[in-house]
């Protein structure tokens, strides 16, 4: 007989990133939706009714390849603010940043909570978690949880535009050392919610995304940080990022420069990719990838259209690996990473899945 499913609750489900967990949601063996919250001006309402235009009857569902699971569309859609969480072990919280940094603690405290959202990100005692690349950053909920008095605990996901890059740097950084590096991105428009004009994006690369570039410069450093003294402590490699915004769907493309402490040969880089995380892929959690890092060896790829969806939009994928002739020990590539699914949505729940394997949950 198989274990009863942990019921969850999923906050701003009417939103993108809100609509990627419930897409990966769908059928899971091990959670089951028991809750859906959203703003005011959608509770009380079903969830079809929440995210169907009345006038026109067009059903605003952002996941590309899927509808909406049909077990969420009659659920009622709860107040954000007032969600009771009674019954509820696990919470999605898939909400705007001033809503975040107000209900995030509430719900933490009773339950825990999984957070796509950016304000609690850089607190001392909150993971900044990417599934098989900094996992040992839990141990810091126990500190938490005591300093907080908290029946809950919170861990955060990275910006999505972090985690590719900190993905790949992990894996040169625990052979090789890395110390510096200048990273270039060409974002996917999902990632700017439903503000960005379209007009603005047609035949045209925005140069400036507001405060992008400072997350992804702070997230890395913690992302790649060591745990002393119930603390994270940063890595001390500089990073300078120029964050720009493309005309593509979904998916982030980034060019890497980064300086080595160790010499590497392209093939070296290469290899050190496709063996990485090959500890956290084998044990098989529903949401996981086969690879943490899929190399390309054809020079046009990756490219978003062909490579974000791989592995089911989990996997980074990597190319034009190549010396740096400028960087100490350089080696430069690019990357591709799916914003919405490992960057967000999908990547919360493939933390979920990790947190219950290991026993935080339930």
């Amino acid at each position: 007989m198989s274990a009863p499913k942990l019921p969850v609750a999923v906050i701003g489900a009417t939103g993108i990133a809100g609509q990627q967990v419930l897409a990966a949601l769908e059928d899971h063996p091990h959670f089951e939706i028991a809750a859906l919250a959203a703003s005011e001006r959608s509770a009380g309402k079903s969830f079809e009714e929440a995210i169907t235009e009345p006038e026109s009857g067009i059903r605003r569902w952002y996941v590309s390849g899927t509808g909406p699971p049909a077990k969420v569309l009659g659920l009622t859609v709860e107040d954000a603010r007032r969600l009771k969480l009674d019954g509820v072990g696990l919470v999605f919280a898939a909400i705007e940043s001033e809503a975040a940094r107000e209900l995030e603690p509430l719900y933490a405290a009773r339950a825990p909570t999984i957070s796509t959202a950016r304000p609690h990100r850089t607190e001392p005692d909150v993971p900044l978690l990417i599934p098989g690349v900094n996992l040992e950053h839990l141990e810091l909920l126990a500190e938490q949880r005591k300093r907080r008095k908290w029946d809950g605990f919170l861990v955060t996901l990275p910006n999505c535009t972090a985690t590719g890059l900190a993905v790949t740097l992990k894996a040169l950084d625990e052979r090789f050392g890395v110390e510096a590096l200048v990273v270039t991105t060409m974002q996917g428009i999902s990632g700017a919610g439903r503000d960005l004009a379209a007009l603005d994006i047609v035949e045209n690369i925005i140069p400036y995304i507001a405060r992008e570039e400072e997350r992804v410069e702070l997230e890395t450093r913690k992302i790649l940080g060591r745990l002393s003294g119930g603390k994270v402590v940063d890595h001390p490699l500089k990073v300078s990022a120029t964050c720009t915004r493309a005309g593509v769907l979904a998916g982030h493309t980034e060019a890497v420069s980064a300086a080595l402490t160790k010499p590497a040969s392209s093939a070296e880089v290469a290899e050190t990719f496709e063996r990485f995380g090959t500890g956290f892929t084998a044990l098989g959690l529903p949401s996981s990838p086969k690879r943490m890092i899929t190399v390309h060896h054809d020079p046009n790829r990756p490219q978003p259209r062909l490579d974000r969806d791989a592995d089911g939009g989990m996997t980074t994928s990597v190319g034009r690996i190549r010396p740096d002739p400028v960087m100490p020990n350089g080696v430069r590539y690019l990357l591709v990473t799916h914003n919405a699914r490992m960057g967000a949505g999908k990547g919360a729940v493939l933390a979920a899945e990790y947190l219950k394997h290991a026993g935080y949950l339930g």
